[in-house]
């Protein structure tokens, strides 16, 4: 290990920074130095530019242009004392798609499609809990509060914690499984005795949802979405989903109103509003002293309507 790669991941951990987090932002200046066969304390502003641009080129995703525009950002300010090259690495701006969600029928078609055993209690844990997959791979036995009917989960996003209830049919299921297979310490444990692999893991999920003839493009991920959109349209109100989801932003629990389907046939276009009419709303004859607010009651003396309107004023 270069002396410049170990200062930045103890200035990461300084900083208490997640495992996965330091893994990341190593990769990401590693790959930058094997592009340029220089370290990056050698590299220029407009090196820095030009790698950017080549991510781009190639079509990389935006998720992978902020990460390294993340570590490179952390390394100039953080590690070499260079905060003048912040400013020529900036931030791509994101497109804001809402994410896939599979209806209830589908889930139930998608968890029926995976063979009894560990895949599919896990599939079953992450939608009916609503976590994410590395919360997932790296649930303990002792996460498991039967006691509480409550499910614990530790270093979320962001370091945090947090409970979420954990449904009888999935206690009875996680007990049985227990009591089969005794794991020690990692609920759901890999070959060697590490967390299952999350590759291993998305590819028996990709699996089952050909098995199941799933054409969305569904991932592991998209069981949190539908957790999330189903209980708001059972009534779950906002607050207490984003504590359930470990959201720090109720701002990021809003995006989920997008994607409810129990209110949108409910309601109704302007089009079909003025249907009869022939108009929208607010477009109808307009008369001289009325403003142009539509054909409304011509004023009478003074400004103000007639004592009597006569029969019209029934059909308003």
């Amino acid at each position: 290990m270069t002396p410049l790669r170990r200062r930045f991941i103890e200035e990461l951990t300084r900083r208490n920074r997640a495992a996965r987090t330091i893994e990341t932002y190593v990769a990401a200046v590693a790959r930058v130095a094997r592009h340029f066969a220089a370290p990056p304390d050698r590299l220029t502003p407009d090196q820095l530019r030009d790698f950017q641009l080549h991510l781009i080129a190639r079509g990389a995703s935006w998720s992978l242009f902020n990460q390294v525009a993340s570590a490179l950002r952390f390394l100039y300010r953080h590690v070499l004392g260079r905060p003048d090259f912040v400013p020529f690495v900036p931030y791509g701006t994101k497109p804001r798609t809402l994410p896939v969600v599979l209806g209830p029928d589908d889930v139930r078609r998608l968890l029926d499609a995976v063979p009894a055993g560990r895949n599919r209690l896990m599939f079953r844990v992450a939608y009916g809990c609503g976590l994410r997959l590395g919360e997932l791979t790296r649930l303990r036995v002792a996460d498991v509060d039967g006691a509480r009917r409550t499910l614990w989960v530790r270093h979320g996003k962001g370091g945090k914690d947090r409970g979420v209830p954990l449904p009888d049919v999935l206690l009875a299921e996680l007990r049985a499984y227990w009591a089969e297979h005794r794991p020690a310490d990692w609920l759901f444990p890999g070959p060697v005795g590490t967390p299952l692999s999350a590759a291993t893991l998305q590819r028996a999920f990709q699996a089952a949802r050909r098995r199941a003839g799933l054409r969305p493009p569904a991932t592991i991920h998209t069981l949190r979405h539908c957790y999330a959109t189903h209980l708001l349209e059972a009534g779950t109100d906002l607050p207490t989903l984003q504590q359930l989801l470990g959201h720090t932003h109720l701002s990021t629990t809003l995006r989920y109103l997008h994607l409810r389907s129990d209110r949108l046939p409910h309601i109704r276009s302007p089009l079909e509003l003025s249907a009869g009419s022939g108009t929208t709303p607010g477009d109808g004859p307009t008369q001289p002293g009325v403003g142009g607010r539509g054909a409304g009651v011509r004023p009478g003396a003074g400004g103000r309507p007639p004592a009597d309107p006569g029969p019209a004023a029934g059909a308003a």
